[in-house]
């Protein structure tokens, strides 16, 4: 009997839909449009203030709560992802005030003790009060109280309508109190969710204001001639993409949006792959030359193209369709992205293709832009050393892509039926797991 008669089964149904994405997308462009056109709206609002883009931090800042709000307003009102059973709420519940009050402050205990848990660790590590971070601290800093006022009626609320509120939350404060039974597994929960956000959070705030300033203020008219010009400011826009709905994904991790960590990963390799990836542990692909740095004197693609105008427009578009690539992998997610968690299934835009679409257009665009094996100074030294490094770096994503696939497969039985799926059916997934199978044995 032909294959005809069996057709293959449908992708799994994704969790977060395409229009989270696109709605924090369109938010975020209209948002950059007033910020860039501030001094013709004040004037014709007369409004008080300067006559000029709004391009400071804090209109970065600005910005993830513009682009959040309405990637919210999307997920309740379209998407009514609120009503879905994966909350962990049932809306009908009203649970009296005696029965969630000693809950809700044994929650509380633990949220704050985690909060003050991560000052600590804020103010031992150096690098929080050097450079770019520096602002990260102020913003944060400028949080504290309206998050430990707000968090009191945000936890008194949702505990009433939990089906189970005692999460994981409520045993870490539980065992900080030792009135009640916890569960170790829990707390360990807990707390790897709250590294990741703490961690990973201040590393997307302090990060907000250098692209924003730089697209909001640019004239995109006084280089739409020049390859290089161009094309670095359009790369420069979409990272912007990345790092904006990437931050909002960090920082709205709520319930009631179906948002919420369900599980940090919490394999010691997906950690170990994830951090070096990350300042302060690499940083290498942020521009410096230590530890695997693989730009010594290597130029750059407008460098070596340099006086070949064709090929210049060509490379500059490869790299924007790459960035393109990655930006969209990162708003396909929402309000879910961030790093090491498992917080629903997702399975469509670019991850129809390949299980990570962000790894894969990322390392492709550090070797097209930098072309490791070509050095400016002649050395074969460098040449080798820069072209080896990158392939640590690309090996290190390799494997961080493999830990994640190892936690979600363990989390969810539709993550399992979507990796089946993309094996058997996604050209680059099935392409690679074939290249895979002929290596041998113990190099997989």
């Amino acid at each position: 009997m032909s294959n005809a008669a069996f057709p293959a089964p449908s992708r799994p149904t994704s969790d977060v839909s395409a229009g989270v994405g696109l709605s924090g997308l369109v938010a975020l462009i209209l948002w950059l449009l007033v910020c860039r056109n501030w001094a013709g709206i004040a004037d014709a609002l007369g409004l008080p203030g300067p006559r000029a883009p709004l391009s400071g931090p804090y209109a970065a800042v600005a910005t993830v709560l513009f682009t959040g709000t309405a990637m919210t307003l999307w997920s309740l009102l379209v998407d009514k992802v609120h009503r879905r059973a994966s909350t962990g709420i049932d809306w009908s519940l009203r649970r009296p005030w005696s029965e969630s009050l000693d809950i809700s402050i044994t929650k509380l205990t633990g949220l704050w003790c985690t909060w003050g848990a991560i000052t600590v660790f804020y103010c031992i590590g150096r690098w929080y009060w050097d450079g770019q971070y520096l602002f990260a601290m102020e913003v944060l800093g400028a949080a504290v109280v309206p998050l430990f006022v707000l968090s009191i009626p945000y936890v008194l609320w949702i505990d009433r309508r939990m089906v189970n509120p005692r999460d994981h939350s409520w045993h870490f404060g539980a065992m900080l109190v030792a009135r009640e039974a916890w569960d170790a597994n829990e707390v360990k929960k807990h707390w790897r969710a709250w590294a990741i956000k703490g961690f990973f959070g201040a590393f997307m705030i302090s990060i907000l204001p250098g692209g924003f300033a730089r697209v909001v203020e640019a004239h995109f008219g006084a280089i739409a001639h020049n390859p290089v010009e161009l094309g670095s400011l359009v790369i420069e826009a979409l990272f912007l993409i990345d790092v904006q709905i990437g931050t909002v994904g960090y920082l709205f991790t709520f319930r009631p949006l179906d948002a919420h960590i369900r599980s940090g990963n919490p394999l010691l390799a997906g950690w170990v792959a994830a951090l070096m990836c990350y300042p302060p542990f690499l940083w290498g692909t942020m521009g410096r030359t230590d530890v695997l740095g693989y730009e010594v004197n290597t130029g750059g693609w407008a460098y070596w193209l340099a006086g070949h105008d064709a090929l210049l427009w060509l490379w500059a578009a490869v790299m924007v369709i790459l960035t393109a690539i990655y930006a969209w992998a990162t708003f396909a997610f929402g309000l879910r992205f961030s790093n090491l968690t498992y917080r629903g299934v997702l399975t469509n835009g670019p991850y129809r293709f390949t299980r990570h679409p962000a790894y894969l257009s990322k390392n492709l665009f550090w070797w097209t832009s930098t072309l490791p094996f070509l050095v400016t100074n002649g050395s074969l030294t460098d040449a080798v050393r820069n072209t080896v490094l990158l392939g640590v770096v690309s090996g290190i994503y390799y494997w961080r892509a493999r830990t994640e696939e190892a936690h979600l497969l363990g989390e969810d039985a539709k993550y399992r039926e979507y990796h089946a799926w993309m094996a058997q059916n996604a050209l680059i997934t099935r392409t690679f797991g074939r290249l895979l199978a002929l290596l041998p044995k113990g190099a997989k």
